[in-house]
């Protein structure tokens, strides 16, 4: 910081400095560091301060971090963690097991299972917290991970069959990741959608969002409800909600990149959560909805948040609440910029 550098808004291990037209990234985990810029001079200068202050080694151009993989072309970035995720598969002896089209099959409903046999737990946590991380390039398997961890007490053979479904769908799409195009303009949108009381074991809904700067996907999410909701309208504004804390998350850190975000979109194909955001009148219906839940309102009303209204096929959030037909999920999948390696690289 005494070298012109200034910490991020949101994210205190984020630093940046600005110099004319160009700007550099600085970003610090524990004693690892990324730092980039479009002025490849500011880079080198940065180099050399750190190197003349701390005993350090410059590993070049990023292509590993964390267990991410990353190509970085002209067209774009590729985040993917195919190496990972054949280790994942070897490790709980399925390589050779058949492939699956989807994570999960659109007709599964787990629940406690409580006539089935018990299963081996440690195993199945281990499975869970391996999928877990796998996670941070594959949001395609969100959803089916988040649900089969929610039986990580007392796992049964259901249970156990759906996780190893999950890793059978990786063995065969092992090459896929994220996709990050080039581009100039990075204007924000949300999708947010709610699954309305499918969990069997509290009724509880599952909420999904996603958040996108254009074409790339930099926010998604799946979750239980913390609450249990009494109509689909109910649901779908809790999650409409969740996506704008998030939204305002994602504008807060493009202001320090000088990126001005105002209205912006939050796609919802539910109308009635949509009235329940605009009209203050309907509010008195649903005074039992936590009142944090209440604040996307206000965002609406400062011209933050801007909540439309989409078509339930074009609702991208969609792959994050339940399980879905493969020709669905795999429309979805890439609409999210999920690609696999190969065919991602022969298009380039």
């Amino acid at each position: 910081m005494k070298n012109g550098f200034q910490r991020g808004t949101t994210d205190t291990t984020l630093f940046i400095k600005n110099s004319n037209d160009s700007f550099i990234l600085v970003q610090i985990y524990v004693d690892d560091i990324i730092f980039g810029s479009a002025n490849e001079s500011l880079c080198t200068e940065f180099g050399k301060l750190m190197t003349s202050e701390f005993d350090m080694s410059m590993m070049g151009e990023l292509n590993f971090f964390l267990g991410l993989q990353i190509k970085q072309t002209e067209n774009g970035i590729f985040i993917h963690q195919e190496k990972y995720a054949k280790e994942l598969v070897k490790k709980f002896g399925m390589e050779n097991a058949k492939p699956m089209g989807t994570p999960m099959h659109p007709n599964s409903k787990l629940d406690k299972g409580e006539t089935e046999k018990d299963v081996d737990e440690t195993r199945y946590r281990g499975m869970i917290g391996s999928l877990m991380y796998l996670t941070s390039s594959r949001p395609d398997i969100v959803q089916s991970v988040g649900l089969c961890s929610r039986f990580q007490s007392k796992p049964k053979e259901s249970h156990l069959s759906a996780v190893k479904r999950i890793i059978r769908y990786v063995h065969g799409r092992s090459n896929f990741g994220l996709w990050y195009p080039k581009i100039d303009d990075f204007s924000a949108v949300g999708y947010c959608d709610a699954d309305f009381a499918r969990d069997r074991v509290d009724r509880r809904s599952t909420s999904g969002l996603c958040c996108f700067l254009e074409k790339s996907l930099n926010v998604w999410s799946s979750k239980k409800q913390p609450t249990v909701a009494l109509s689909t309208a109910e649901a779908e504004y809790i999650a409409a909600s969740s996506c704008c804390s998030q939204l305002m998350w994602l504008k807060t850190q493009l202001a320090d990149y000088k990126l001005n975000a105002e209205n912006i979109p939050l796609l919802c194909d539910n109308m009635s959560a949509i009235n329940i955001s605009k009209n203050p009148v309907l509010h008195s219906r649903t005074k039992h909805i936590e009142v944090k839940f209440h604040s996307i309102r206000e965002h609406v009303q400062k011209g933050d948040i801007c909540i439309q209204f989409v078509k339930s096929e074009e609702q991208l959030a969609d792959i994050f609440t339940k399980p879905l037909a493969e020709d669905r999920f795999c429309m979805l999948r890439t609409c999210l910029g999920i690609l696999s390696y190969d065919s991602l690289f022969e298009k380039c």
